[in-house]
């Protein structure tokens, strides 16, 4: 029997990067399920601040050289690769000068958001699922992790629902508290809508005009982790009555525990 593929997506992994509690938890959680039998690959941007030579990334030329199209224009998109220390799986970072070149993450030296990170989002969650294509390597559980993967399941979902490498992944959807939304603008419906979606179609991520990651990315998941002991109130009202399988809030030894009954009883629901 060949094993089962677990694909993490993410803004953030250790030792990469440090920003928030996903670095460590996506940190923890790949090797783990990696040294248990499964096939494990991680996708993260390629931020500025991650220093190649000390982590040793190389260029995957192969997956390199496409373009993804955000608002209309083209950004070309570099694929580069390294091993996580300690571990034999491999951590695939997406790289863009325009948006990803700059030393700072989601917020500038002056500690002000940036005003493309929506850009920045949809230009990545765009390449993960186009880079999954290149690969040809068809995951059984997409897990996505931090705002900045919401639009993920979202596009699996619409734009690449009739894609056959991805008739088979279950989406898991990890749910953190954020500060970024809300520097979102009505934009957001426009530069989002990829490919034949119209700005209506993004009604999930729309709440009186105002743009909800989490809700999006709940939305359209078919399992959900609760990453953060609490949700704004919105949010956490729609995690209690999702009916998709869920599985709540751990500390980080607890969660390693529960993940792989959790995958199994969602590998068990697609077989």
């Amino acid at each position: 029997m060949s094993k089962k593929r677990v694909l993490y997506v993410t803004q953030e992994m250790d030792p990469y990067t440090t920003i928030s509690e996903i670095s460590s938890i996506v940190n923890k959680l790949a090797p783990l399920v990696h040294t248990k039998g499964m096939e494990v690959r991680v996708l993260m941007p390629k931020y500025g601040s991650i220093n190649e030579r000390r982590h040793r990334l190389h260029e995957v030329v192969r997956l390199s050289g496409m373009n993804i199209i955000v608002d209309d224009d083209d950004y070309p998109l570099i694929i580069k690769v390294a091993s996580l220390p300690g571990a034999r799986l491999q951590v695939y970072f997406l790289e863009n000068e325009e948006f990803f070149k700059r030393k700072f993450i989601f917020k500038d030296e002056e500690e002000k958001i940036f005003e493309d990170n929506q850009e920045r989002m949809v230009f990545f969650c765009k390449g993960v699922i186009e880079t999954v294509k290149k690969f040809g390597w068809a995951p059984d559980i997409i897990h996505c992790h931090g705002w900045m993967t919401s639009l993920v399941p979202f596009y699996l979902k619409t734009v690449y629902s009739n894609e056959p490498i991805f008739d088979n992944s279950s989406i898991v959807y990890s749910a953190y508290e954020n500060e970024y939304e809300d520097s979102f603008t009505e934009r957001f419906f426009d530069i989002a809508a990829i490919n034949n979606l119209e700005k209506e179609d993004l009604a999930d991520f729309n709440v009186d005009g105002k743009v909800k990651l989490l809700q999006g990315g709940m939305k359209n998941a078919h399992a959900l982790v609760r990453g953060t002991e609490s949700l704004p109130k919105e949010e956490d009202e729609y995690y209690l009555n999702a009916d998709v399988p869920k599985l709540d809030y751990f500390n980080l030894e607890e969660l390693s525990a529960e993940i792989l009954p959790f995958y199994s009883g969602l590998l068990e629901t697609v077989s």
